[in-house]
């Protein structure tokens, strides 16, 4: 799956509105805040139909930003890679023989978290990671990098709403455990067959919305003196005890 696009701050408003129109794959765009000429119009419209998330920003900011001096009070963030289909995660389980196991994040922030746990997903044979198109951080140059080739071969889907994405894949036959240190004890669990792992934000955990969702919850057993796993190194620990369960199977 050779899918690279370069990364960059793409600044001004023509070189915007052609970056949408010739289908490059925007993750987010800033723009000055009360700015709201016939371009800058035409612009959010674009970022409306892609469903692309807008931060208002001061002027100051956008010239913190600017690498250029030329903003014309609008940057859009290209990704660093394209993103997959719900549908190519169905589609790479169903080519290999294997039940569909995929990583779902609830609003990862850190491009080094996240790319560690692409990498992570890969060589635990998962099928995929979905991430939101809010709220969270999108595929960087950082992201690639950290994920040491696996973006190449793993599927990343960035979804509106992590939620209802949750309640489709049910309706296709998997199910869902996240993490929590509140929750039963992982090896207690059955971690077969179809199934979504979800991981939360490094601060929050998993949010009460997304984890209403959730079929099972899934504790780490730990026995240090502090209470929680970097989101990463959690998901390697969840994600490896699926291989595991799995492998027996065979």
């Amino acid at each position: 799956m050779e899918n690279k696009v370069s990364e960059s701050y793409i600044e001004g408003r023509n070189p915007v509105i052609e970056a949408f129109r010739s289908g490059r794959p925007i993750d987010k765009l800033f723009i000055l805040d009360g700015c709201n000429d016939g371009p800058m119009m035409t612009i959010k419209r674009e970022a409306k139909k892609r469903d692309v998330f807008i931060k208002y920003v001061a002027k100051e900011r956008l010239d913190q930003m600017s690498q250029t001096g030329m903003h014309q009070g609008v940057i859009a963030y290209a990704a660093a890679y394209e993103y997959s289909e719900l549908d190519d995660i169905f589609e790479l389980a169903e080519s290999k023989n294997e039940p569909p196991f995929v990583y779902i994040l609830d609003n990862i922030e850190d491009p080094h978290n996240l790319g560690a746990i692409i990498r992570t997903a890969n060589l635990s044979g998962a099928h995929g990671v979905i991430i939101p198109k809010n709220r969270a951080v999108g595929l960087t140059s950082t992201v690639a990098r950290t994920s040491a080739g696996a973006l190449n071969y793993t599927p990343v889907v960035k979804v509106t709403n992590i939620s209802k994405t949750i309640e489709e894949l049910k309706s296709r036959g998997m199910w869902f455990v996240c993490a929590d240190m509140d929750g039963d004890l992982m090896y207690d669990l059955n971690l077969e067959g179809s199934i979504g792992l979800v991981i939360g934000n490094e601060g929050e955990g998993v949010s009460r919305l997304v984890k209403e969702k959730c079929d099972y919850i899934a504790a780490i057993p730990m026995k240090g003196d502090i209470d929680s796993l970097n989101a990463s190194v959690a998901a390697g620990v969840l994600g490896f005890e699926i291989v595991r369960q799995r492998m027996r199977k065979k």
